[in-house]
């Protein structure tokens, strides 16, 4: 495992992105910075830390079992690597808010954003970003974010945090090149947050609806039951979870 330690960057997601068109790199390359100037989320949306707070990391998977249209098992695979390390933290209440944004205490601890690298209609690798709020106390005003220390009080060291994290993701990467697709299903369904429960949804037109969540499709969308036993499914440019 490579791992490249950077003091700032635009983006790890970039950074790595850029490597990988120049070298062979190897599996589980790691770039991680102490700040990222430009982090990227989910929708265009930007992931901004304290620098040497928290850990803001890119990890090079190569994948060669996936079609293009089954890249979602990576999202389910990363969001149940990085839950089960922070359980080894005993990180209280935690939940998969989907599609992969970690959550303790309803709140916002870790975020991820997954990059396929596609080479003549195949996928080849995943650049998979990781955002995990770890020693950082104080956030802006509005934002429903909180951090492993806030939530515990404890001071973590961030190699170590990192290195459960990766553990875990080449633990569940086996599921993946072994094609267990039901068992990551059904597990990442497992935790979703507010699954089965009376959920309030928005659209992107701002319209607001009642539902509950089911779980969720091969292809990552979110199955709803709403009013009179109708079921949706939805994807992530139609519909916003809110707490």
């Amino acid at each position: 495992m490579k791992i490249i330690k950077l003091d700032a960057i635009d983006s790890t997601n970039t950074y790595l992105r850029q490597l990988s068109n120049t070298e062979l790199l190897e599996d589980f390359t790691i770039v991680i910075a102490d700040s990222q100037t430009a982090g990227k989320g989910q929708m265009g949306t930007t992931w901004s830390t304290e620098k040497g707070k928290n850990l803001t990391f890119s990890v090079f998977k190569k994948i060669s079992c996936l079609d293009v249209d089954e890249g979602f098992y990576i999202s389910m695979a990363t969001s149940l690597a990085i839950y089960n390390a922070l359980t080894n933290f005993h990180i209280p209440k935690l939940a998969i808010k989907w599609p992969n944004d970690i959550l303790s205490e309803s709140q916002k601890i870790c975020g991820i954003l997954i990059e396929s690298v596609i080479q003549n209609s195949k996928m080849t690798a995943a650049i998979i970003g990781i955002g995990l709020n770890v020693n950082q106390t104080t956030f802006e005003i509005g934002i429903n974010a909180s951090s492993l220390k806030k939530i515990t009080g404890i001071h973590f060291d961030l190699d170590e945090v990192m290195f459960q994290i990766t553990n875990q993701l080449k633990k569940y990467s086996r599921l993946i090149t072994d094609r267990s697709f039901d068992i990551l299903k059904t597990e990442y369904e497992s935790l979703l947050f507010r699954k089965d429960k009376p959920s309030t949804f928005r659209k992107l037109n701002g319209d607001f609806f009642m539902g509950f969540i089911q779980g969720v499709d091969e292809d990552g969308k979110l199955i709803v039951l709403l009013e009179d036993e109708i079921v949706e499914t939805f994807d992530l440019k139609e519909i916003k979870l809110m707490y």
